[in-house]
């Protein structure tokens, strides 16, 4: 506090004039950030001091830690582009810091806290979930890698629900293949996110509007079979049922092999 407050004091200077931060120390500077980050709440104005203490003390120990703390101050101001910058030399120069796996977790939310809707374009997305995995197989035994985790998952459900959403749009407008094309993305490449039990439940409706019926009814028994408590069980159980068909594996469709494989166990 004594070293923030001479450094205010500093700055004031006589005349109104500034001194400049080169007759400060590190340590001063980087207080003066921190003073910045949760005394002003000003997380922009921090990063540049926090940048300072780098460009004037480039090999001290104040530098190592002004700089993982910049990624922090920009991510904080959602300058994501900056954060990750500074997150990425921090690796570059200290791959081996305690700190490392932190700023590897910093890089990943630089993309992830930009996935906020689903109508977003989806690049974001694939880049957090790479950004995720690498701190997840790089750092497997750190709390980053915990929440990493759960991040995933929740990324991973965003790319289902943007093509169920796209699916949903085609269906509601009679384009049965362009939906069933998205829908079919969910069940063989989503098949561990919330969206799986929908996205069969709208093949059934797809393939009953097409006439396909041995499609619709082998989606509806994998329906059944994993998913049947739910209430997309039970809206397909209506219309198979009130065509007099049953919720049975049927034909010889992509959707017969996903069957044989999670049903049966039959993987060749």
């Amino acid at each position: 506090m004594l070293a923030t407050v001479a450094f205010v004091a500093a700055c004031s200077g006589q005349g109104g004039k500034d001194a400049p931060l080169e007759s400060f120390s590190a340590e001063q500077i980087y207080k003066r950030a921190e003073f910045e980050l949760e005394g002003n709440n000003d997380a922009g104005k921090a990063a540049e001091y926090f940048g300072e203490v780098e460009r004037l003390y480039p090999y001290s120990e104040w530098a190592k830690r002004a700089l993982i703390m910049q990624a922090f101050s920009f991510h904080q101001d959602k300058d994501y582009e900056n954060s990750r910058a500074s997150a990425q030399r921090f690796i570059d120069f200290y791959p081996a810091d305690e700190d490392a796996a932190y700023a590897q977790y910093l890089l990943a939310l630089s993309y992830y806290d930009q996935i906020d809707e689903v109508g977003r374009d989806q690049g974001l997305t694939f880049q957090a979930l790479q950004a995720l995995r690498t701190v997840i197989e790089r750092y497997p035994n750190t709390q980053y890698a915990r929440s990493s985790v759960l991040k995933f998952d929740l990324a991973f459900d965003h790319l289902a629900s943007k093509e169920m959403e796209i699916g949903r749009y085609y269906l509601k407008r009679g384009h049965y293949t362009a939906a069933i094309n998205r829908f079919r993305v969910v069940v063989e490449q989503f098949q561990t996110t919330s969206h799986t039990p929908e996205a069969l439940h709208r093949l059934v409706e797809a393939y009953l509007s097409l006439g396909l019926t041995q499609e619709a009814q082998t989606a509806g028994a994998i329906l059944g079979y994993n998913f049947r408590s739910t209430t997309w069980y039970d809206d397909s159980y209506k219309l198979l049922t009130g065509r007099g068909l049953e919720l049975e594996a049927a034909g010889d469709s992509w959707l017969r092999k996903v069957y044989r494989q999670v049903i049966k166990g039959e993987w060749l």
